[in-house]
């Protein structure tokens, strides 16, 4: 893939995305979000990943939307008058200048069957802090801000974050959040929920690929994928049957898949020796994702 405003790299199964605008402060724009959704859904087939970090170039991680791009900045188009009927099908060209930009990002981020984590090493405001809201960490640089900014601009939380945000801190937690659009320090990023640790930069990265490989090295690739899908989804189930269901499927295909040896790994005291790739998921898998 060949990118202008995001590079990767990637490092014994880790993908690290940067997003790479330093001049702007890594600001958001609608060709960050395409490189963006491209990536996570590439990740997916790519078994040469079990991981991906996302961090920032130079001094932020992401300063929000461009604010400077001409027309209206968040790329919608402003004669149009969609109603909610007209979000039925997703997937709909005519929804290209219609659909919050952000929202594409942390879908594919949601749909995404290796675990995200964030490495916020400066300012992540708007769209900069509620797209790592759908990654399963955020890890913070001491140099690190965090704003949910958009009551200053009368404009509301975007990037599907009004779902995200009350699963991480809670409702009452959440609006307190939205309503006084503050910028907190790294500390106060930590104290509401938002975050799991403050790291100084210069361990930032290396604390992330900790973490990365403390979830993912001699792990399943297909049970990995599917407890981060079953933990999102099946949480947001109206009824425990529906997890019930899942859960039963992820079992039964686990147990004779990779839990086999696992299984015998385990008694017999020796690491195990996964065969399970991640782009080869069990058969009701898409059949579940699709549903929904």
């Amino acid at each position: 893939m060949q990118f202008t405003t995001i590079r990767h790299e990637i490092e014994d199964g880790i993908l690290t995305v940067i997003l790479n605008r330093p001049e702007k402060l890594n600001a958001f724009t609608v060709e960050m979000a395409d490189e963006l959704e491209r990536t996570f859904v590439a990740v997916n087939d790519d078994d040469s990943v079990r991981a991906v970090i996302v961090t920032g170039e130079g001094r932020a991680f992401c300063a929000g939307m461009d604010l400077s791009s001409e027309g209206n900045v968040f790329g919608l188009d402003g004669s149009k008058t969609p109603s909610l009927d007209d979000m039925t099908d997703l997937d709909d060209p005519e929804l290209a200048r219609v659909r919050d930009t952000g929202g594409r990002v942390t879908l594919a981020i949601y749909a995404c069957r290796k675990p995200v984590i964030a490495a916020i090493n400066g300012a992540a405001v708007g769209i900069g802090a509620t797209m790592t809201l759908a990654m399963d960490a955020r890890l913070v640089s001491t140099q690190a801000r965090f704003g949910l900014v958009f009551g200053r601009l009368g404009i509301v939380p975007e990037a599907c974050s009004t779902w995200f945000l009350p699963r991480i801190v809670g409702l009452p937690t959440a609006l307190d959040l939205v309503y006084r659009a503050d910028i907190l320090d790294p500390n106060a990023t930590c104290e509401t929920g938002l975050a799991q640790a403050v790291h100084e930069p210069d361990t930032l990265l290396t604390e992330a690929r900790a973490l990365a490989n403390s979830w993912t090295r001699n792990r399943s690739p297909v049970s990995v994928a599917l407890m981060r899908q079953m933990l999102y989804r099946n949480s947001a189930a109206r009824h425990p049957a529906e997890a019930h269901r899942v859960d039963s499927l992820a079992m039964f295909y686990t147990s004779i898949g990779d839990g086999n040896d696992g299984v015998h790994a385990f008694l017999e005291k020796r690491d195990p020796l996964f065969q399970g790739r991640a782009s080869e998921m069990p058969p009701f898998y898409q059949e579940w994702i699709r549903d929904e």
